[in-house]
């Protein structure tokens, strides 16, 4: 997430909704989280950069597609950071693609789907998670939301790399990051592994030309208000509270950011230069399993899940009402997203904690 640790870059909501002008966490008026509606720079000619010569390697990320269609990954380095080799490309169901990123590279990761060139002007462009360039290389655009967001901060504060995975955006594919190897007391799995497509609240869903959910917006997108946004008179930690559409998310992914100032339970770091990372779009409890085995340490007490075995109905406690899914002292019994998810959090639970640091 583009904040501010200590010294590290951190996104001021009165001064820029595009990540490219990322200021300086001394700069004013600076808050913790939220790209509310950031709007994607289209590039007539996008460009492709060259290998930073900013330094040496300090990790690699490992995409990998484990959905049952295409997607196009979209990479997007934050001011300042030394470019990646790539900006975006293709990814085949079971394809994996290795990406160096040089030392202190900060910037996000995503997935764009339902991909294709114009017949008549070649244009590329995607349903979700389109940059705006016009090709397959986003070439400096970000992600139009909705769009689920993996970001890094490679050799932060105090030697660590800082992580989490964002639906504050809303949602368009499941994606889960897991470090290689690794040091630290949360050096863990993050991410979300539900498809939220489906289950989306009737005025989220992004419905797509077969009539089937494609992403999920969140509230500030859907409805801009303060309130969903975080900004004017709540633009605080104090004053801007989980909302019931926020809280259909980090019910079904309790460790993903699900609104603006959701930093305690959803930001990850490693030692910097003890682990790769892995993401994965689509992961699947094989998948996940595999990915895991090479972790070390156990997770921290008192951990949240990857996903929750319950959803409940509850209003947000502020005069607005709503059947959006909501975390409650008492949760009734599972909803149709809980269910669906339930094998998956029975294996993750069970499985040996030396072996399964999430």
């Amino acid at each position: 997430m583009w904040r501010s640790h200590c010294g590290e870059l951190r996104r001021c909501r009165h001064h820029t909704d595009d990540p490219s002008k990322l200021l300086p966490a001394s700069s004013a008026t600076c808050s913790t989280k939220s790209w509310s509606r950031p709007e994607p720079r289209v590039h007539t000619t996008p460009t492709t950069p060259t290998p930073s010569t900013h330094g040496a390697v300090s990790t690699t990320f490992t995409l990998t597609n484990s959905c049952g269609y295409t997607v196009w990954p979209g990479l997007l380095s934050s001011a300042g950071s030394p470019p990646l080799s790539t900006t975006g490309f293709e990814l085949a169901p079971g394809e994996s693609r290795s990406v160096d990123a040089p030392a202190a590279w900060s910037g996000r990761i995503w997935g764009r789907t339902l991909c294709a060139a114009d017949p008549g002007s070649g244009r590329f462009s995607c349903a979700t998670g389109e940059c705006g360039s016009g090709a397959v290389e986003c070439g400096g655009g970000s992600a139009a939301p909705p769009t689920t967001l993996a970001e890094f901060t490679l050799n932060g504060a105090g030697g660590n790399d800082f992580y989490d995975v964002s639906l504050v955006d809303g949602s368009n594919l499941p994606v889960v990051v897991v470090p290689q190897g690794g040091a630290g007391a949360t050096c863990g799995a993050t991410g979300c592994l539900v498809d939220l497509n489906g289950p989306c609240p009737a005025d989220l869903k992004v419905v797509g030309a077969g009539g089937a959910g494609i992403a999920c917006k969140s509230a500030c997108e859907a409805y801009g208000r303060p309130q969903d946004c975080c900004s004017g008179d709540y633009g605080t930690p104090a004053t801007c509270q989980p909302s019931a559409s926020s809280q259909f998310f980090k019910n079904a992914c309790p460790r993903a950011y699900s609104y603006a100032y959701d930093d305690a339970t959803s930001t990850f770091t490693c030692a910097s230069g003890t682990a790769t990372y892995l993401i994965t779009f689509c992961p699947s409890i094989s998948s996940l399993k595999s990915s895991v085995s090479s972790t070390t340490n156990p997770p921290p007490s008192g951990s949240l899940p990857l996903i929750n075995d319950t959803v409940s109905f509850a209003g947000r406690g502020d005069g607005y009402s709503s059947s959006y899914p909501y975390a409650s002292a008492s949760p009734p019994a599972p909803c149709p997203l809980a269910l669906a998810a339930a094998a998956a959090l029975t294996w993750l639970l069970a499985a040996p904690r030396h072996q399964l640091r999430l």
